[in-house]
This record gives structure tokens, sequence and C-alpha cells, in this order.
């Protein structure tokens, strides 16, 4: 049976609508829920208008940000505009522009719902477990779905109207430089806070995390919301994003040689097989009432995938697809799950890690830093071995089709790892809701019992975490391999149109390449110091305050009644100096790509490109899961082993949380992000690297 790609076009759109109709039916059911606790109404009102009030001001500079580099592009991309057509730069600008609004409303979505859901996931709890459970995990499939059903949406249009990948490659790009900021500011943000109010209330003063007597602990929940539900949107939108672009340009590249357009059909028929499996997916989740709110999430993760990889097979030959790069897409997916569960030992709180590091904690701080890098750098290497094998079983997959096959094989593994992105973002916004929900349960005075729910529902949402973290690090893994490709294509391409050589691989014995290869390789390193040293800044500025505080207002330490700390002040601090250290770390990246390209041609950027790439997901990789090995150590000791809350080891636990939260939750995450930027940045200006380079 044979279509043209406009039939899969149009199922996209449909897909796309449906899933925007379950993420509004999800929205409304939590929204329904019953609340009725007053204080936790008031807490919950503080958070969602100082959420709302950062996000304000963080998109206000990225709006100024982004008119620039729409500007930019409209003078210089995709060649000069005194020198080509008109209308291609301004078709490019629009596309840019295009890809930064979806990007933001991703963000806006997840805020909208997450401040909903917190207050309702902890109210549910007095009810048990399991309508607490359903409550966290629809609020983040609200996400999910709204998420992918954009992403689908937002190329399906790029493409039915400009018929351009060029076009789509500027609408990624938007996408990836807002998602690049964004997760920038609310890692910034959300770590300051943490950190503040670690140090100060456990460390010092040995009060509960989310006592309300903190001034840090507001801006610490709104944190939860800005960096972890806000920016991961906009982080996995980007990856989904990039990863379809990166597809469709190799794509249409071979169906423009071989005539017809089923390598094209092929990626909008997977990617819109991939959102249906995770509305299904999301909507059969499931947890009895003495359930395992851990197995809950990774079976509905399950049935996606198992989902996704049937029903790709039966339209692979209902329309008759190649099946060799159904099977590449299947490889992609198989290996994504393996690298979760992979990240899942290093830091789930039932694994022998995770009680080593806890252990050497009772020792003092120094081997639980210790312990925990040892682990971090071990916890790397399944990861890169799975997405080693992944790429080069996708590229010997489809190599026999024929030339260019091979690089659309990788790119499929990656819409594949990606197909369920839809389940992994619902998995990965009811984190954050159900950390909030625990501090709101705190401030409530709910009691202990719907405490040790909150907390229950909190340590599954951290040991998911590091799956979905693993499962967006080695999909960003595939993609950038797949965006080399999409490179490559870009640079012969114009190669063609200029009567120039066209380029089939990178020789690293080539000084250029191998000068390339350098300075790409220290990217993610300086990106990330950046970052954190931003944290580090912001952070000693929250602490002086919450001193401060302490200090001057009478009767806040003893928690008089209506003493209240002054929460407004620690979220300016932190809305602040994330706003003022988001901007210089990606635009330093995105200068350097540019000033190698001008210096040394396609060929330094080949090179770059495949630095960066490795040590970036080696760095975001050992980051993300030395961080959550930390985090759940900590929560491992404060449940009441090694010595439990207040001992020595707990002090030295914190202090190791400490440092793996901007690991984590600010540089890790951000570099998946970095790596596609400046792989974007290569295609678009391919050309002018082509044509303008000091050495070529």
């Amino acid at each position: 049976m044979q279509f043209t790609v406009t039939f899969f076009l149009l199922v996209s759109i449909i897909v796309s609508l449906i899933s925007f109709l379950f993420a509004g039916w999800l929205y409304q059911w939590v929204k329904n829920r019953p609340s009725s606790n007053k204080r936790i109404a008031e807490v919950g009102t503080l958070i969602k208008n100082g959420a709302n009030t950062f996000l304000t001001k963080e998109y206000t500079v990225l709006a100024k940000f982004a008119g620039v580099a729409a500007i930019l592009i409209l003078v210089f991309l995709p060649t000069p505009i005194w020198k080509g057509n008109v209308l291609d730069n301004i078709v490019m600008a629009l596309a840019y522009l295009f890809g930064t609004v979806f990007s933001a409303i991703a963000g806006v979505i997840g805020i909208r719902i997450a401040t909903i859901a917190n207050v309702k996931t902890a109210e549910a709890a007095q009810n048990g477990i399991k309508p607490s459970f359903m409550s966290g995990f629809r609020g983040g499939a609200v996400m999910g779905m709204a998420v992918v059903g954009s992403t689908l949406l937002g190329v399906t249009l790029v493409m039915l109207i400009t018929n351009n990948t060029t076009a789509l490659l500027g609408f990624s790009f938007g996408a990836s430089s807002l998602a690049l900021f964004a997760k920038a500011g609310g890692g910034i943000f959300t770590k300051t806070a943490d950190i503040s109010a670690d140090l100060v209330g456990k460390v010092e003063l040995g009060i509960p995390e989310d006592d309300p007597r903190n001034p840090a602990v507001i801006a610490d929940n709104v944190g939860d919301n800005v960096g972890d539900v806000a920016g991961m949107g906009a982080d996995l939108f980007d990856s989904n994003v990039a990863s379809m672009a990166a597809a469709l340009v190799i794509a249409a590249s071979l169906d423009k040689a071989a005539g017809g357009t089923v390598n094209t059909s092929t990626v909008f028929c997977y990617a819109a097989i991939g959102l249906l499996a995770s509305i299904i997916g999301v909507a059969t989740a499931r947890m009895g009432k003495h359930g395992n709110p851990t197995k809950a999430l990774n079976s509905s993760t399950y049935v996606t995938t198992a989902l996704f990889g049937v029903l790709t097979a039966l339209a692979t030959w209902m329309f008759n697809f190649q099946w060799r790069i159904w099977g590449a897409s299947a490889v992609g997916l198989l290996v994504g799950v393996i690298i979760g569960i992979a990240s899942d030992y290093f830091t789930d709180d039932t694994k022998k890690p995770v009680h080593n590091v806890a252990k050497a904690s009772e020792t003092g701080p120094a081997f639980t830093i210790l312990s925990g890098i040892s682990y971090g750098f071990l916890s790397t290497l399944p990861a890169m071995i799975g997405i080693a094998i992944s790429a080069l079983a996708a590229y010997k997959l489809c190599d026999p089709i024929g030339p260019g096959y091979a690089m659309y094989g990788i790119a499929m593994a990656a819409v594949g790892m990606l197909s369920i992105v839809g389940m992994i973002i619902s998995n990965d916004a009811y984190g954050p809701i159900v950390d909030n929900a625990r501090g709101l349960a705190e401030m409530g005075d709910l009691g202990d019992d719907v405490l040790e729910i909150t907390d229950s529902l909190d340590s599954a949402g951290n040991t998911v975490k590091a799956v979905t973290k693993g499962f967006a690090i080695g999909a960003a893994g595939l993609t950038v391999i797949a965006l080399l490709g999409a490179f490559i294509s870009q640079v012969n391409d114009s190669a063609v149109v200029l009567g120039l050589e066209q380029i089939t691989g990178f020789d690293i014995m080539n000084p250029i390449v191998f000068f390339g290869l350098l300075i790409g390789a220290s990217i993610p390193a300086v990106f990330s110091a950046m970052l954190m040293l931003g944290v580090d800044r912001n952070a000693q500025r929250m602490v002086s305050e919450i001193h401060r505080q302490f200090r001057e207002i009478l009767g806040l330490k003893e928690g008089k009644e209506g003493v209240v700390p002054e929460y407004d002040k620690c979220i300016e601090i932190a809305t602040f100096g994330a706003l003022k250290e988001l901007i210089p770390a990606g635009l330093v990246t995105i200068i350097i790509t540019v000033l190698v390209g001008f210096v040394g041609g396609v060929q330094a950027i080949g090179g770059y490109l495949c630095g960066n790439i490795i040590s970036g997901l080696l760095l975001a990789l050992f980051m993300s899961n030395a961080g959550g090995l930390w985090d759940n150590s900590k929560k491992y000791i404060e449940s009441g082993n090694n010595g439990g809350k207040g001992s020595d080891a707990h002090k030295a636990a914190v202090v190791g949380d400490t440092v793996g939260d901007p690991f984590k939750d600010t540089a890790g995450p951000s570099i998946n992000t970095q790596i596609t930027v400046v792989s974007l940045v290569s295609s678009l200006m391919s050309t002018l690297f082509l044509t303008l380079s000091i050495f070529h």
C-alpha cells in the first residue's frame, strides 16, 4: 500500500490534535481534584506567583535575544541576503521565531499544570497513595502530551508550508536556542535556592527540609517548577524536534536522489505512532491501593515501548516501508531502555552504589564526594557503549540499502529512542510535582502518614528521573550523530550548487580537523563550569540573605506564631542571579562555533562537532548520574539508615547532595541542548563556512 507524504503529514496533524484534547482532559481531571486546606492554598499561590514572575522575566530577556538572532538569520542565512533569494532568508527567520514560540509554550504549559497538580497531590495523599500518585502522574502527563503534540505539529506545519528542510533546521534552532537558555536559567534558579535552603536549614540549624521558617523554602519550590518542569519541557521539546529535523534532512536528500517520498513518509509515520503509543500508555497507567509508584511509572513506560514496536512493525508491513529502517528505530528504542536501566542501577536507593556512598558518608564529606564521583564516572560506560552499539547497529543494518542510508539509519534510531518521549516527559514532570507536594504537606502540617506517602512518591520520582535523564542523554547522543550527517548533507548540497568538492567524512590526521576536535571537546567543560559558577555565586548571595533574616527577624528561628520570613527576598535573589548568568554560557558556545567555522571551514567544524559530542555525552552522563546518586544517598540516610537524620553521615550526605545539585539539574541536562545548538548552528552556516573560511 503506497500513500503520498501528504497523507502522513495529515495523520501527524490529527494525532497531534488528539494529544492536545487528551492533555486538556487530563488538565481538567487534575484541576477538579478536591482541595480545601487554606495553608496549602496560600503556599501554593506563593509558589505559582513566584514561578510565573520568573518565567515572565526570563522570557522577556529571551525575546530580546531571539529578536536579535532572527535579524542576524534574516541578513545572513541560508546565504547573505544581498547574494541569495530574499524569500529564503525571510522563511528561515520566521521558522526560527516559530521554533522559539513553540518552545516557550512548552514551558508555560508545564508551569501552569505543575502549580495546580502540586497542591492536589499533597491533599490527595490524605486519602492514600493511589489518588496522590494519580494526581501527580496525570499532572506530569499534561506536559508530556502537550510538548510532544507541539513537536509533531510544529515540524509538520513547517514541512507542509515550506517543503524546505533547511527551514526545518531553522525551526529546530529556534527550539534549541530557547531551550538552552531556559534550561540554564531554570537550572541556576532552582539549584541556588535548593543549595541555600539545605546548607543553612539542614546542616547549620538542623531543621526539616521544607520547614516554613526557612526563608529559601518557597524559592526552592518555585525552582522545582522553573528548572525541572519548564526547563526540562523545553529541553525534551528541543531534543525531539532535533531528532526529527536531522532524520528529515537526510530523508529528503535520499528521496530527491531516488525520486519519491518514502523516507520522509517513514519519519512522520513513526513519529505519529510514537505519540499515539504514549497517549495509550498514559491512559492505561494505574496503581493499586498499596502499589509501588516506581513500578507503576516503569510499567507504563514498558507498555508504551512495546506498543511502539508492534504498531511501527504493522505500519512498515502495511505501507511497504524498509524493514531495515524499522530495525534501526527498534534498536534505538531498545538501547534507550537499557541506558535507562543502567542509570537506575547507579542511582536507585535499593542498589549497592547508593548504599556504598551512604556508608562512605559516615567517615565524612570528603569520602561522600570521592565515592560519588567514582560511581558517576563508572556509570558512563554502559550508556556510552549503548549509544555506540545502537549507532553501529543502525549504520550496519541500513548501509546495504544504498549510499546515504547508513546515516539515515542512525537518525531513525534517534527517532525510535525518542518515540516514547511523551511518556518520558510525563514521568519526568511527575518528579518535581510530587517533590513540591511533599513540601506543601509539611508546611500544611498534614501529619506523618501523609509525609510518608509523599516521601514514597518523591523517592519514586527521583529514581525514575535518573532513568528518564539517561534516556534523554542517550537520545541526544544519537540525535547529534544524525545532525552530523545532516551537516554533511547541507555542506554537500551547497558544494554541488557552488561547483566545489563534496565531503564524505572527516580525517582526524588532518590538522584542521584535529584543531576543531580539540576545541570542540573543551566546550562542554567550559559551558558546565560557567553554569555551576553562576549557581555558586548566586547561592552565596542567598545564604547571606537567609543568615540576615534569621539574625534580624525576631522569633523566626524559634518559630513564634505570626512570625513569617521574607520569602520574596530569596525569590528575587534567585531570579536576578539566574537572568544575569543564563546568557553568557550559551553565547560563548555559539560564538566559538562560528569562529572555528570561519577559521578552519567545514573540515574544522566536522572535528569540532565530533569532539563536542563525545566529551559532552561523557560529562552529561557523569554529572546526571553522580548528582542523582548523591541525592538518593542523602534520602537513604534520612529514611533511618547509616545513622539517620541529624547524624554526621547525614550532614556529609547533604554536602554531597549540594555538590550534586548543580551537576544533575543545571549543567548535566543543559549539555544535551548545548551539543544540539552547536550542531544546528554548524548546519545552518555550512554554506558560509564552505566559502568564507581562512583555511579550507
